[in-house]
């Protein structure tokens, strides 16, 4: 089944500006789907329309089969929001925080209790269940942000930058935690970020977007496939014959362009046999940024 369903959708706000323009798309069930763009791509719209903030101009949406529009609060009850300015309160202790917002749910305060200090211990946060939010850091909120949202096990999860403010380690608590809630529990993850090379970590579905326009949609491997018409491959070898056509990159290092992976041990006997000492071979893959920077450009390698 498809958690996500979005047909021609297009916002214009009263002043006129188009948010949105003409936007399809279809996240299936237990997806990380990397929405991805800079400020001012669409993004944010997109959630607010996906969860009944905003009414589109046109177009048609599902997720998990509700109508956003028309059935706003039944879909909350099982989604979950995370924004960079999540609202908790200040004077509660982080496993208050928790409580409060699991019964608003319907889980009872034991109920809460039990599924928060669980969500705390993952994100690293069992220390400070009693603390007041107000002493928190910048990251220990962002952590107690994602636990509120997903205190009663949302089946679709909307986040905006949920490593924003985070040092190395809990970053890492995060993304294991999405990364089960993805495969172990089926949850579908609809990430929001203009962190190109994060994205590229944990997601395994990418929407690119640029003006309110979706540029590309697909696996990182499908949207190299369809933005880029050849292979890159770097080759460190003390000798390089003329016939072949590569580019030099500094002393011993050449770099090739080519159609096939099947080339490449082609190549590599063909400088062997020339009398070339080879001592790396690197394939250069393509990576989001790369795809995502050509198709703006839409230069040469652009399919």
């Amino acid at each position: 089944m498809d958690a996500i369903e979005i047909k021609q959708l297009e916002k214009i706000y009263t002043e006129g500006k188009k948010a949105l323009d003409d936007i399809s798309l279809v996240v299936p069930e237990g997806t990380i789907f990397g929405f991805l763009g800079p400020n001012g791509a669409g993004k944010t719209t997109t959630v607010k329309l996906l969860n009944g903030i905003l009414n589109p101009t046109r177009g048609e949406m599902r997720v998990l089969g509700l109508d956003p529009v028309s059935q706003a609060e039944k879909l909350h009850q099982s989604t979950g929001v995370l924004t960079e300015h999540a609202g908790m309160y200040d004077h509660f202790s982080g496993i208050d925080n928790l409580r409060f917002f699991g019964q608003l749910f319907g889980m009872t305060k034991a109920e809460s209790e039990t599924r928060g200090m669980e969500l705390l211990e993952k994100l690293g946060l069992t220390d400070a269940a009693e603390v007041k939010l107000k002493s928190y850091s910048t990251g220990m909120r962002q952590r107690l942000s994602l636990a509120r949202t997903l205190i009663h096990r949302p089946k679709v999860l909307f986040l905006d930058e949920p490593t924003s403010g985070l040092d190395p380690e809990s970053t890492k608590s995060v993304n294991e935690l999405l990364l089960e809630l993805s495969k172990e529990e089926g949850t579908t993850i609809f990430l929001c970020t203009h962190q190109l090379r994060y994205a590229q970590e944990i997601c395994n579905e990418y929407g690119l977007m640029d003006n309110g326009q979706l540029l590309a949609l697909g696996s990182l491997e499908q949207l190299r496939r369809r933005t880029f018409d050849h292979y890159k491959l770097i080759i460190e070898t003390d000798v390089m014959p003329p016939s072949l056509n590569s580019k030099r990159i500094r002393e011993n290092v050449y770099e090739f362009s080519f159609q096939e992976k099947a080339e490449v041990p082609q190549l590599v006997k063909a400088i062997v046999q020339q009398g070339g000492n080879i001592s790396q071979v690197t394939p250069m893959d393509y990576s989001l940024e790369d795809i995502y920077f050509a198709l703006l450009e839409g230069g040469e390698e652009h399919v």
